[in-house]
């Protein structure tokens, strides 16, 4: 292994004690409340280390968020992004990375769906899964009579609808599972269904 990449791989492990120093100490108290010294007290750094890599916390905090945006995009993009065309009956549990995704953000989605600490950060990520749907999937749309913005916003909400609920029930199910689930869901909303209407 060459110099640069033992210091690339150094600051890398650097900045991710930092980010998740952070991320623990907003679980307990207000943004504005934590300190540079707070962040590196806890990741067990020193001032010095902080200001190599950030001038102030909210850099490193849009560094998290930033980071975190990525890897949902190339997570949701996995089951398609080599291939031209495909169809929900063809996919497979093992080949929905999303969930997969937000279990190795677990500690960043608990704090956005557990705590108000980043207000408005629900909304940017259904944006972005509304964006993904519209610009990646526009023909897949189910029926010419449906309005591709709505869709959009549909599945959008109902894939994160599922996130939150999975985050809420303390990740008791497993990455696999939920994938496994969303796709008969998908499937299943495609079907005709029978009421069931109790007098």
């Amino acid at each position: 292994m060459s110099s640069n990449q033992k210091i690339d791989k150094r600051i890398k492990r650097t900045k991710k004690a930092l980010q998740n120093a952070l991320i623990i100490l907003m679980q307990n108290q207000d943004f504005k409340a934590i300190t540079n010294t707070d962040i590196v007290g806890l990741a067990d750094y020193n001032r010095g280390t902080f200001y190599k890599h950030y001038k102030f916390k909210e850099e490193l905090l849009e560094e998290i968020i930033e980071e975190v945006i990525a890897d949902l995009i190339e997570s949701y993009r996995q089951p398609y992004q080599h291939t031209d065309s495909f169809t929900f009956n063809s996919l497979t549990a093992s080949a929905v990375k999303i969930f997969e995704h937000v279990y190795a953000h677990a500690n960043f989605y608990q704090l956005i769906i557990q705590s108000n600490a980043l207000p408005g950060f629900h909304k940017r990520i259904t944006n972005e899964l509304k964006k993904l749907q519209l610009h990646d999937l526009a023909d897949k749309e189910p029926s010419p009579d449906i309005d591709p913005e709505l869709h959009a916003s549909y599945q959008a909400y109902a894939i994160f609808g599922m996130i939150m609920e999975w985050v809420e029930g303390g990740f008791k199910l497993t990455p696999t599972y939920m994938a496994d689930q969303l796709l008969k869901m998908l499937k299943f909303s495609s079907e005709n269904r029978k009421v069931n209407i109790k007098k």
